[in-house]
């Protein structure tokens, strides 16, 4: 039973996570957001590796917003596509396919990257 919203997204994560596995061939599009940013990255899960990352951070923005997102997402999928990359497996890490993530996950497929 779940008695925050912390703990339901963990729940929802560990899931997920007995589901979908990132491969050489198809990495992992892990996702996480924050209060000030929004982070993603492309996981290996055979070799437990990081094949490529983008953050808000990196965009120097202040805060999260959708267009934000967005760009985070068109900036992975460049990285991705550049490094051999086209098909992937989304993983919302627990977050509701909505606002930032989805917006993440339409940027990332404006950029290239088939999921």
């Amino acid at each position: 039973m779940a008695f925050n919203k912390n703990s339901r997204r963990l729940r929802i994560k560990k899931s997920i996570r007995r589901k979908i596995n990132g491969t050489d061939s198809r990495p992992r599009l892990s996702v996480f957001k924050s209060n000030t940013g929004i982070y993603a990255q492309l996981v290996d899960d055979l070799k437990g590796h990081t094949l490529a990352q983008a953050s808000s951070k990196e965009l120097g923005a202040k805060n999260n917003t959708i267009s934000v997102s967005k760009e985070v997402g068109k900036k992975l999928a460049e990285r991705a596509v550049a490094n051999g990359f086209a098909s992937v497996v989304f993983d919302r890490s627990g977050y509701l396919y909505h606002g930032n993530v989805k917006a993440l996950a339409d940027g990332a497929r404006e950029g290239g990257l088939k999921f």
